[in-house]
């Protein structure tokens, strides 16, 4: 069974599945979908548009091609066993794990990190919009020391269980 990429959204066509295009120049063009080869015939570029592999990649979405994934091609010869060999590639698949795992985990790290200031500045702007249910509208007018800017409010991670004093 023959698994083909779609030319467009990089996505796996099987058999039987998917459109085939061949242009005069006999160069082959797989589409997993009639979306792929419509986009295709409107020339758009794969690399502008959202929800391919490559807008992904190209921006930092997904993890780019990683030398480890190399180890798991496809090898059409059949190979001769050594059992040292053997011994010494099952190794190397765990550390080679080892590796993918702190690189996803590094990633997904990089990915998160501007999270926590956008999370802040949202619980601000939630804050100043609503600062009329945390104060009285007149108390507010009242005492002019009761602004924003000069109430200091620090925002942390919502906790699951929450203590009352009395």
């Amino acid at each position: 069974m023959r698994l083909e990429k779609c030319w467009f959204c990089s996505s796996t066509v099987y058999p039987g599945h998917g459109i085939q295009f061949v242009r005069n120049d006999a160069k082959i063009f797989r589409f997993c979908r009639s979306k792929c080869h419509k986009n295709f015939k409107m020339k758009r570029n794969p690399r502008k548009v959202k929800w391919t592999k490559a807008f992904r990649r190209l921006h930092g979405k997904d993890m780019t091609q990683d030398s480890t994934f190399e180890f798991e091609r496809k090898r059409n010869r059949p190979e001769r066993y050594d059992r040292n060999v053997t011994m010494e590639t099952l190794k190397a698949i765990k550390k080679i794990d080892k590796i993918r795992v702190a690189r996803e985990a590094r990633h997904h790290k990089m990915r998160m990190k501007g999270k926590k200031g956008i999370e802040q500045k949202a619980a601000e702007r939630e804050l100043e919009q609503g600062i009329s249910l945390v104060k009285a509208p007149l108390a507010l007018r009242e005492e002019s020391s009761l602004t924003l800017s000069k109430i200091k409010v620090k925002v942390s991670q919502p906790q699951a269980e929450y203590q009352m004093e009395e």
